[in-house]
């Protein structure tokens, strides 16, 4: 596991006792950032996104089990996922904005119908199992063919390309940051599982279970990503009663780090709006 990088580091115990690392930074209302299937918290460092919201909030950006300091259980249940978020809400003594990308975004969602203590709802592009496409399959075989050939590099930049919908310039700008070989690494480890246990639960998208659900939420999308990315989300929204959707053009599922001034003006204005 990596070690903290933030000054305040403080450890939850989930459900099934597995122990999660999660990194506070700034003061004023509570935010919980939860990132994707890959990496850790500090996906939210590439482009300045937690800095910029620490200058509001009291952010508590938390590693994913598996993920930089959590504690890695040597394998995934989809539930289990779901249980790390509300333990980490929970453990905070006032409702909390949550804000969550990709595959943080699915998980978030299902938390909020597991706890009474989330306020708000920002989700870019949760990538809601069932909607996968052909070209998002294909994507994956070759990812997968690419891993059997010993390059994983390559296996992931397509793995963003071909199935999550990253343009090319924001996969390049991802390679050339210094965290991109961890990005290699935890991809191996834990995206290649967790898609594999999504795949064996056979999670079905239920609209009814969010009948009554009234917690304000914000989805981000881009123009640029994949279509059952938007099919998903698009989905997402037609489920719920308080929802907006923001896009923005010209961008792929990179876009929290390829579009960071326009993720956290509309993460700001719609939080703020729901004080």
């Amino acid at each position: 596991m990596t070690e903290p990088t933030s000054a305040d580091t403080k450890t939850i115990t989930s459900t099934d006792g597995t122990e999660l690392a999660v990194h506070r930074t700034g003061s004023g209302p509570p935010l919980v950032l939860v990132h994707g299937a890959d990496i850790d918290h500090r996906f939210w460092d590439v482009s300045g996104v937690r800095e910029s919201l620490a200058e509001h909030h009291t952010v508590y950006a938390m590693d994913g089990r598996g993920h930089g300091a959590s504690e890695d259980p040597g394998e995934f249940e989809l539930e289990r996922e779901f249980e790390d978020i509300v333990a980490v809400v929970d453990s905070i003594d006032e409702p909390v904005q949550v804000v969550a990308e990709s595959g943080g975004a699915f998980y978030s969602l299902e938390a909020a119908l597991r706890t009474d203590n989330i306020r708000t709802l920002a989700l870019h592009e949760p990538p809601v199992p069932g909607f996968e496409s052909t070209r998002a399959n294909g994507g994956f075989e070759t990812m997968v063919a690419m891993l059997n050939e010993g390059d994983p590099d390559r296996a992931l930049a397509t793995f963003l390309k071909e199935a999550a919908g990253c343009t090319r310039e924001e996969v390049e700008g991802l390679r050339n940051h210094p965290i991109w070989p961890e990005y290699v690494e935890t991809f191996v480890e834990t995206v290649i599982p967790k898609m594999e246990t999504t795949t064996e639960a056979d999670y079905q998208f239920d609209p009814d279970r969010f009948a009554e659900f009234d917690v304000p939420t914000l989805l981000l999308t881009a123009s640029e990503t994949a279509d059952w990315l938007l099919e998903a989300t698009y989905a997402v929204a037609d489920a719920l009663q308080d929802v907006r959707v923001v896009g923005i053009d010209g961008y792929g599922h990179g876009a929290v780090a390829s579009a960071p001034d326009w993720f956290t003006s509309e993460v700001l204005a719609f939080v703020d709006e729901s004080d």
